[in-house]
């Protein structure tokens, strides 16, 4: 592998022949090899200019409409067949569980930065495969390139050993990392929203804390399901074009592995905005279920209070009444008073109205 080891562009690549690392790369060695049916190439672009992408996108024949969306400030996720290659973008995901923990501060930076995302595009054209990833104009503070490593990659195809069944064997490790990251950040999101369904009957959390968290979870989780949910249609892509990977049936176990894992992350995710619904949703219904027991007991105690307050307010008439200036027409008041609050709380509180 050689890197250029400049600052800004950086190119980065490895030539194959008959199975074996040639020492060496360059970029411009990529077009003089694309035919040998010996060699295999790969070559990583990260933040290339306009201008080199294009001059690259010359020589191998590149559909110019795949280059700008290769160079675009976003792009969804797909896969385009051409009729000399095959475009793909996807994206490497990181979940920061850390600032999904409940005893986290709560700010906007966990919206911002609990999840991370890095664009990769793919050009499959003969033999080679070339990637390209931008990591520029990002903020120094928050290392977003650190999301995908490429030696992880690097390392899952030296582990796979199957350099000699063609390119398709390096588009399919590039994809099952980035498919890992996926998993991992689906479980990660799965773990935080357990610690939120626990913090529901949690009296000491308040709710505008709650509510905070669920819809900063809900917030990520959007964002992560529209990056896993479209990798079922590139795979899908993929295994249909799979001849024009060189490698025809050699990798259908491989990529058909690959989709169940897609599937799984796809299901997992759904069920996690369910997960998130239900939790918002019962939330609510708590809030709503302690506003009736607060109402249930003002408004018991506001009729044991009324009752002392109607008889106090018809003896305070101006009018004689039993008992009228005697000691025993105060203390029939009081008994009254006393035993009409009592019995009340007796009945209130036999109905759980307190």
């Amino acid at each position: 592998m050689v890197d250029n080891g400049t600052s800004g562009p950086q190119v980065r690549g490895q030539i194959w022949r008959d199975g074996e690392p040639v020492d060496g790369f360059e970029l411009a060695k990529v077009s003089d090899c694309i035919d040998d049916p010996s060699t295999m190439i790969w070559a990583d672009l990260v933040d290339p200019s306009h201008e080199t992408l294009s001059a690259l996108a010359d020589e191998l024949d590149l559909n110019r409409w795949a280059v700008e969306d290769a160079l675009a400030a976003s792009e969804r996720v797909k896969a385009t067949g051409y009729a000399h290659h095959t475009f793909i973008t996807v994206y490497a995901v990181a979940f920061d569980g850390a600032a999904a923990a409940p005893d986290s501060e709560l700010d906007v930076e966990f919206a911002e930065n609990a999840l991370k995302v890095q664009r990769i595009s793919m050009f499959l054209v003969g033999n080679a495969l070339i990637t390209v990833r931008l990591t520029a104009g990002r903020d120094a503070a928050d290392d977003r390139s650190a999301v995908f490593d490429m030696d992880d990659v690097v390392a899952r195809w030296d582990e796979i050993g199957g350099l000699e069944r063609g390119v398709g064997s390096l588009l399919h490790g590039l994809l099952d990392v980035v498919v890992d990251g996926h998993f991992e950040a689906v479980q990660q999101l799965d773990d935080a929203i357990e610690d939120l369904e626990s913090m529901l009957f949690d009296d000491s959390t308040g709710s505008r804390s709650l509510q905070r968290r669920t819809y900063l979870l809900r917030k990520n989780l959007v964002a992560l399901r529209r990056v896993v949910l479209p990798m079922r249609e590139v795979v899908s892509l993929i295994q249909r074009r799979r001849d024009a990977l060189g490698s025809s049936d050699r990798l259908d176990a491989e990529f058909t592995d690959l989709y169940d894992h897609v599937l799984r992350a796809t299901e997992w995710t759904e069920s996690l905005r369910d997960m998130v619904t239900t939790v918002f949703e019962t939330n609510l219904s708590l809030q709503d279920a302690r506003l009736n027991t607060v109402m249930k007991k003002l408004t018991g105690w506001a009729a044991i209070i009324a009752v002392p307050t109607a008889i106090t307010g018809f003896y305070g008439q101006n009018v004689p009444f039993p008992g009228f200036e005697h000691t025993a027409g105060f203390v029939t008041s009081v008994v009254l008073l006393l035993t009409a609050m009592v019995v009340l709380y007796v009945l209130f509180k036999r109905r759980d109205w307190l």
